[in-house]
């Protein structure tokens, strides 16, 4: 054990800031015809008849042991506070995309149920205070980290889940499926997407006041860790330096307990006597949470998990369909960019507009009227993107029941619980 951290701290090569700038203004946008689209699906594990009840940690593992031994096509993972996610390979359609998850949830569903356990789509928990699952050094750290800024980190990674959907970067040069239109877009448009899906007004078993909590806790947070950068100039550049700038989390060491910096740089860290070197910048990359993450592809991180089985198949469509086919993409372009008058020069999500996403939802006038035009885009870009029926008829369904009448998920768990709108 020790001459083989021995070799590996002998061949270890540092990265200098010129070279992270390098690094990442290369890999973070992958630009070309956007053909892929993937999905990550988080999860709630809940007891299939007190719902509201923890699941002793002993339980969970004996069934996710079982769940390991399927032959699945997305990657399933375990998160902090014991949270499932199947994350998809990238789909060459939507319909390859939906299908090949929808078998797996079916495949997980069935092993859970075997257990007595299920799966529920919260944004976030609405009766269990933070409870953390998963002691590895990783999230000793993070938690450590995050708690320094207050309690909302340990409620993102022990008691949140949402729909992240992963879109290619788009062409290089301008457009409607340009690269630099795509990621400002994702930023204007993430906001209706908060506000059309919110699914978690709820936490230990109280109102919060805001329609999505999961997305006040990320606005709550680090800014420098789960903000977005600049939206002026190349987006390369914009973030090169975000990434340059934001704190340390952590510094991995092979045995032991990792270390935790006190307000360092990642840039700082490449002037100091000790600098990292290209293992420890993919690490950096991946403890950013900004709400529109580069990672070649675009991985758009807004949406709260939603109700039903098949509840995150809307959030997908929608957004693929606003994002992939020309027409509709310029209409939500055209539709979102009024809004950004009233986002301001902060960044989301710590701006006027989406902090009225996640308070009220679609019952923010501007946010309504937005979600009727996008969605009606979208479904008429749907049967372009070769979408089925049943597809096109959730999409339809959703629109019907919230966004037509200025709500969201939410507003069905706040009458359930209390009889009532209390938010209104």
């Amino acid at each position: 054990m020790s001459d083989s951290v021995s070799d590996c701290t002998e061949k270890r090569s540092v990265v200098t800031e010129a070279e992270v700038e390098a690094l990442v203004r290369g890999i973070c946008f992958k630009t070309g015809p956007p053909r892929s689209l993937g999905v990550e699906v988080e999860w709630l594990v809940h007891d299939l008849r007190l719902p509201q009840l923890p699941v002793l940690p002993a339980r969970l593992e004996a069934a996710y042991a079982a769940l390991r031994t399927l032959p699945l096509r997305s990657a399933l993972t375990v998160e902090p506070g014991g949270q499932l996610e199947l994350s998809s390979r990238p789909a060459d359609s939507l319909m390859e995309c939906i299908g090949s998850v929808s078998a797996d949830l079916d495949a997980v569903r069935a092993i859970l149920r075997e257990a007595d356990l299920g799966l529920s789509g919260h944004g976030q928990d609405p009766w269990n205070p933070p409870r953390r699952y998963l002691h590895e050094p990783r999230y000793d750290a993070m938690e450590r980290y995050l708690d320094r800024a207050g309690p909302e980190g340990r409620a993102m990674m022990c008691s949140s889940a949402s729909v992240q959907v992963c879109l290619d970067a788009g062409y290089e040069e301008p457009g409607p499926l340009g690269h630099g239109r795509r990621w400002w877009l994702a930023h204007q448009l993430g906001a209706v997407l908060v506000g059309a899906f919110a699914h978690s007004p709820m936490a230990e078993g109280r109102c919060t006041g805001w329609r999505s909590t999961r997305q006040s806790l990320w606005a709550a947070m680090d800014p420098g860790r789960s903000s977005a950068p600049s939206l002026h100039g190349d987006p390369r550049a914009a973030w090169a330096r975000r990434v340059l700038d934001a704190p340390v989390m952590c510094v991995r060491e092979p045995e032991g307990p990792w270390g935790v910096p006190d307000g360092m740089s990642f840039r700082s860290w490449t002037r100091s006597d000790t600098p990292p070197d290209r293992a420890d910048l993919d690490y950096h990359l991946t403890t950013l949470f900004p709400p529109v993450r580069p990672r070649g592809h675009l991985e758009l991180r807004m949406i709260d998990a939603q109700p039903g089985d098949d509840g995150w198949i809307v959030p997908l469509a929608v957004t693929a369909a606003l994002f992939d086919d020309a027409e509709a993409a310029e209409t939500a372009y055209r539709t979102v960019k009024p809004l950004a008058e009233r986002a301001g020069s902060r960044p989301a999500p710590c701006n006027p507009l989406w902090d009225a996403a996640a308070r009220t939802g679609l019952a923010d006038p501007d946010l309504h009227e937005a979600a009727v035009t996008c969605f009606a885009a979208a479904a008429e870009a749907l049967p372009r993107l070769g979408a089925s029926a049943e597809v096109q008829d959730a999409v339809a369904e959703f629109t019907d029941r919230y966004v037509a009448r200025g709500r969201c998920p939410a507003d069905d768990l706040l009458s359930r619980f209390h009889g009532k709108d209390s938010l209104t």
